[in-house]
């Protein structure tokens, strides 16, 4: 088998994993929020400022999550284009 088709095969298998774990840990994180938001519901003794702070801590995995994933497939597209598939 030709090099260069050894490593496309390889970087898509990588790629392929990494969006299975990306996706999963999404799905967990996903979850959790959901239950944070459900204890928030029925926590009334929590003051607004730590609803408020829970609320940015969510938004913050959020943003960092979704640059994580833009970065991977940029840098996933860098290489397929380098060993020029």
């Amino acid at each position: 088998m030709e090099q260069k088709q050894l490593m496309k095969q390889m970087m898509d298998f990588f790629h392929v994993s990494f969006d299975n774990a990306y996706n999963a840990n999404a799905l967990l994180q996903d979850q959790f929020e959901r239950v944070t938001y459900t204890f928030l519901e029925q926590a009334t003794w929590m003051p607004n400022e730590g609803r408020q702070a829970i609320d940015k801590w969510v938004q913050s995995y959020k943003t960092g999550r979704d640059n994580f994933k833009k970065y991977m497939d940029k840098s996933y597209k860098e290489v397929d284009e380098l060993i020029g598939g």
